[in-house]
């Protein structure tokens, strides 16, 4: 095998350095624009994302989330001006193999954290809309409490038996959330029962009155009592009345007071919160069948008792016949 001579070899990389010094020369004005462009954007992706950190720190309470999403608009004016500056340095193909491997790693990544990333997208969702802020009474899937803290990938509520729920985000976004705080005021229900013989207009009247006393009362021309039903024993009502929300004191205090309210006004008023009663109508239909039944339990009683007399009067003789003895 023959070798190539040391001049042919020269000679070569000769011609291929200095083909590649003259194209250097000729893309060296292009490198040094898009050198300048990637300063450029670099500066441009500062700027960008200071503003957007004050927009995302408006926007959402999450702290993790506006960062992110204020890291995430930085990269993109990054990358857009990379991608610039390689196409104004003539590689534009490796500007489209870099797309396209990352749309291929998105998609992947995509797939393969399909949970992480719905949570995630819920997470950003809700930080636009706001359903409900840090420190807010929710109810969701069975959780009601307070919001303590919200993630990217779940919102964290501490009930109010003293525990710590961990909900994911998508969960808040696609089902049903009911939040107490948003308005600011929430309307207490306190049933109540009075009997029948007293009059259910000054017992609502005397109620409501009582009530509109209280300072925790708002919306006072809402205030309310309403006849709801018939009970066994009373006459249900339905003392209605709003209260602001969250705020002092908190709702069960507010309750508690309502009930020991109501209770006084009506026992000062001599309107009866009756015990429950059971009537025995002895008229009705199937009554013979009940009386018969007492009748029959009245002869037996009666037959029983005649049946001991017999022997308490032999008792009685036999001891009368025995003292006589002792005295003769």
């Amino acid at each position: 095998m023959e070798f190539p001579k040391v001049d042919e070899v020269y000679k070569l990389l000769s011609e291929k350095l200095e083909s590649w010094i003259e194209g250097g020369i000729t893309l060296l004005p292009n490198i040094v624009v898009a050198f300048l462009i990637a300063i450029v954007f670099g500066v441009i992706a500062k700027v960008v994302g200071n503003v957007a950190g004050k927009l995302m720190r408006r926007t959402f309470e999450s702290r993790q989330i506006a960062g992110l999403l204020t890291s995430i608009i930085k990269a993109i004016v990054l990358v857009a001006g990379i991608f610039i500056a390689l196409d104004f340095v003539g590689l534009k193909g490796t500007v489209t193999s870099l797309l396209a491997g990352a749309g291929i790693v998105g998609l992947a990544i995509g797939f393969a954290f399909q949970d992480m990333t719905e949570n995630f997208i819920a997470g950003v969702a809700m930080g636009i809309r706001k359903p409900f802020d840090i420190g807010d009474v929710i109810e969701a899937e069975g959780v009601f409490g307070n919001v303590k803290e919200i993630n990217l990938r779940n919102t964290l509520v501490e009930t109010f038996y003293g525990q710590l729920e961990v909900i994911p985000n998508k969960i808040l976004f696609r089902n049903i959330l009911t939040n107490y705080s948003y308005l600011g005021y929430r309307r207490i229900e306190v049933p109540v029962g009075i009997s029948y013989a007293d009059d259910i207009e000054q017992a609502a009247k005397v109620i409501t009155d009582a009530m509109n006393e209280k300072d925790y009362v708002i919306k006072k021309e809402e205030t309310a009592v309403y006849a709801e039903s018939f009970g066994d024993s009373s006459i249900n009502l339905l003392l209605w009345f709003w209260i602001r929300y969250p705020g002092e004191p908190g709702f069960m205090v507010v309750r508690h007071d309502a009930i020991t309210t109501v209770k006084t006004v009506l026992e000062d008023n001599d309107i009866l919160i009756p015990f429950p009663i059971r009537t025995l109508d002895f008229n009705a239909k199937g009554s013979d069948k009940l009386n018969t039944m007492l009748i029959d339990r009245d002869e037996s009683k009666a037959n029983s008792h005649s049946s001991t007399s017999p022997q308490s009067s032999a008792g009685e003789k036999a001891s009368d016949g025995s003292s006589h003895v002792d005295e003769e």
